[in-house]
């Protein structure tokens, strides 16, 4: 039987102001706070080298990934590849947390 390595345990508030972005975590994975206003899109950009998972807490987001559009309410998870085009618009204010993951 193999024995397991005790890593330091790390606790975030999804809670709070700012700009709409917010780091939760140093380190690897990234982990990210997103929120958007109703109306509210980030332009289409990649992730690359990174596997993506999008878990939508509230509101209402489409999400652009390449050529498909993916409407997300909350509770839903998507995960995908960052080498591709991304875009979330809300279209409702929105709240989701990322994680993005090393894809080597």
């Amino acid at each position: 039987m193999s024995e397991s390595t005790i890593t330091e345990t790390e606790r975030a508030t999804l809670g709070g102001d700012g700009d709409g972005r917010m780091r939760l975590f140093d380190g690897e994975p990234k982990t990210v706070r997103l929120t958007l206003d109703a109306g509210e899109s980030i332009p289409a950009h990649k992730h690359p080298g990174r596997d993506i998972v999008f878990l939508l807490r509230s509101g209402a987001v489409d999400l652009t990934l390449g050529d498909e559009t993916v409407s997300l309410s909350p509770g839903d998870v998507v995960r995908f590849d960052g080498d591709q085009d991304i875009s979330p618009a809300a279209t409702a204010d929105s709240e989701a947390l990322l994680v993005l993951a090393s894809s080597e």
